[in-house]
């Protein structure tokens, strides 16, 4: 689900920086498109290692212990 948001973010990011031919005089939406690319490219990223952190970890063996107790 993160590498997913964060391909969102950047290509949200994306058209706000270099799609849209917008000014504004409160905000900088180049900028803005700037960050939200970047908080997209780190938010794939920690997916993509908690991702293959979590196959390491599914890995082994299972004991299932019965008990006979009635």
């Amino acid at each position: 689900m993160s590498i997913g948001t964060g391909i969102v973010l950047f290509v949200i990011g994306a058209i706000l920086a270099f799609a849209l031919n917008v000014q504004l005089d409160w905000v900088n939406l180049d900028l803005v498109g700037y960050i939200l690319m970047a908080a997209g490219a780190i938010t794939a990223i920690i997916g993509i290692i908690v991702m293959v952190s979590r196959r390491g970890r599914t890995r082994g063996t299972t004991t299932v212990v019965e008990d006979d107790r009635i």
